[in-house]
């Protein structure tokens, strides 16, 4: 999609007086019906891969793999009673990737003949030539053996672009008036759906097929009170998922209860966007007259909807290896979490804080058989009983902490793009003897719990932050009291998660996911997800948003 073309889309959405953050759709619009049509089939994808590794290798190339990718996009936008927009996206093409002289090339191409293909394999190692008369060092990969001929699907029971777009849209709708018979004066909401079909081949001797699906359910609803112009807003509660079109057939096993008193609903593998639009309604109405907080030291009890994005921010982007080396430091930063800073064995958080990394859980985003670069998926640990003990990290990079595999974290977010080290899944393991989210409360004297992610800022060093959300509610003598806003709490990493004092268990456990995570330059988008039970954090400060400083 040319940059134009999504700038009227993304105008088409808008308009509101609060909007969701929605990604954008790549590849060229087509017809609804070509998302459809099959693709290239496994022996075509195999012919054309052979072609591009043989032209590699014979043009100078030590070592190459390619990327055979098609990637489907729907996006289908509301708001109130109408259909704003419908688009469909379909992109395909192969991606390159050699070294030569020591070094990378990478060349892509949308043409898919063998003359093409080879042209694009020989112009990667002629790249990788001129790109060595300047490094430094040679890459050094980390061993990888070959897996041959195998495949990997995402485990859906519905193929989201099989359902007709009447029943999608008027589920969208469906929900859209019942926020609006809850009181909202306005609401958005957007369906995303992306499925990429991608072939992995190297010379180390993998040809791997893998059907990626994913799924977001989304919408903002906004109320305003006309006597006294205020306005508050609430987004939806749901997770983006690596999930079919059943994650949007509600399952009475998978919805989660907040605290008593508080309202909150939770879901796991399945999510029910009409029960939360209606809750949405109540609880932003509720905002427009509910009591401000008054800062200070409170602890807090957060929600797994809440607590993945302050995972994301304050783990799992600190803990990228690349960030760590310094050699991603223009996007958002580098990290506190050096070689050096490590060595000094300082704690990142108390003993209750167990973070692992994984591209294996059922339902996640990152949920793959195999990354970018056909090293085959796993969980590892990242901080164990409060102790930093690993980096996410991939081929070229295991050698730097003197490691002999990679993590199987490359990724590409297409066939044009060149894969890099991005986030896995990291999440904090849930607490390992039975406690439930009101036996947590009871614990906690004064403190607030949260649901849902709001605003949120941290330093370029992933050190000091401040995180919102979307509810909060008022917990005195272990009860919930009341709702609460103007809401935030400030840290730094390791204060917060050295506040961390207890967690709910399994039954509690769901995923948060952030379906267009950005990093690099050229920006590339990742989806990732983080799962959490209900987590206590002791004494942590909270300031009043709404407050003017002097």
């Amino acid at each position: 999609m040319k940059r134009r073309d999504f700038a009227a889309l993304a105008g088409l959405g808008a308009g509101a007086l609060w909007l969701p953050s929605f990604p954008a759709l790549a590849g060229d619009l087509v017809d609804p019906a070509q998302l459809l049509e099959p693709g290239l089939d496994v022996a075509q994808k195999k012919r054309l891969a052979d072609v591009a590794l043989n032209a590699a290798k014979a043009a100078g190339a030590t070592y190459a793999d390619i990327r055979i990718q098609r990637t489907l996009n729907q996006g289908i936008f509301t708001r109130e009673k109408q259909v704003q927009n419908i688009a469909s996206a379909e992109t395909q093409g192969i991606g390159i990737r050699v070294i030569a002289g020591g070094t990378w090339g990478f060349a892509a191409t949308n043409n898919l003949t063998d003359a093409s293909v080879a042209k694009t394999a020989q112009q990667a190692v002629a790249i990788a030539k001129a790109n060595s008369k300047v490094q430094k060092e040679p890459v050094q990969l980390a061993p990888q053996k070959g897996y041959g001929e195998v495949s990997w699907k995402t485990p859906i029971q519905q193929n989201a672009f099989e359902v007709p777009i009447k029943e999608k849209v008027d589920l969208l709708l469906n929900a859209n008036g019942v926020a609006l018979a809850g009181g909202a004066s306005f609401v958005n909401s957007a369906l995303f759906q992306i499925n990429e079909q991608k072939y992995f081949a190297s010379t180390d001797g993998s040809y791997i097929d893998q059907d990626i699906h994913r799924i977001y359910p989304t919408f903002g609803v906004t109320v305003v009170d006309r006597a006294s112009g205020k306005f508050r807003s609430r987004q939806a509660m749901s997770s983006p998922m690596g999930l079919g079109y059943e994650y949007l057939t509600p399952k009475a096993a998978d919805k989660v209860m907040g605290p008593a008193g508080s309202d909150v609903i939770g879901y796991k593998q399945s999510y029910d966007i009409l029960e939360d639009a209606a809750l949405a309604a109540k609880q932003t109405k509720q905002k427009i007259t509910c009591k401000s907080v008054t800062p200070g030291k409170y602890d807090l009890v957060l929600d797994p909807h809440h607590l993945g994005l302050t995972i994301h921010e304050s783990v799992g982007h600190p803990l990228e290896l690349d960030r760590v080396l310094g050699y991603e430091a223009n996007y958002a930063g580098t990290s506190f979490a050096t070689l050096a800073w490590k060595a000094k064995n300082i704690p990142y958080g108390s003993q209750q804080v167990n973070i692992v990394a994984d591209k294996l859980q059922t339902g996640s985003l990152g949920a793959v058989g195999y990354d970018d670069e056909g090293v085959k998926t796993k969980e590892w640990d990242l901080i164990k009983a409060g102790k930093l003990v690993n980096y996410e990290k991939i081929r070229d990079q295991a050698h730097i902490v003197g490691q002999q595999y990679s993590d199987g974290c490359c990724y590409s977010q297409s066939w044009q793009d060149v894969q890099f080290q991005r986030m896995p899944n990291v999440s904090l393991r849930p607490g390992t003897t039975n406690k439930s989210v009101d036996e947590l409360v009871a614990g906690v004297d004064k403190g607030i719990y949260i649901a849902g992610n709001g605003s949120f800022s941290i330093d370029q060093q992933r050190y000091n932050f401040q995180f919102g959300g979307q509810v909060f509610y008022a917990i005195e003598k272990g009860k919930i009291t009341e709702p609460l806003e103007d809401v935030a709490y400030q840290a730094n990493t390791l204060e917060f998660w050295g506040s961390c004092a207890d967690r709910c268990d399994e039954r509690d456990y769901r995923l948060f996911g952030a379906f267009n995570d950005g990093k690099g330059q050229p920006s590339q988008s990742s989806a990732v997800s983080h799962g959490s039970a209900t987590t206590r954090f002791n004494a942590v400060n909270v300031i009043n948003t709404a407050r003017k400083i002097g």
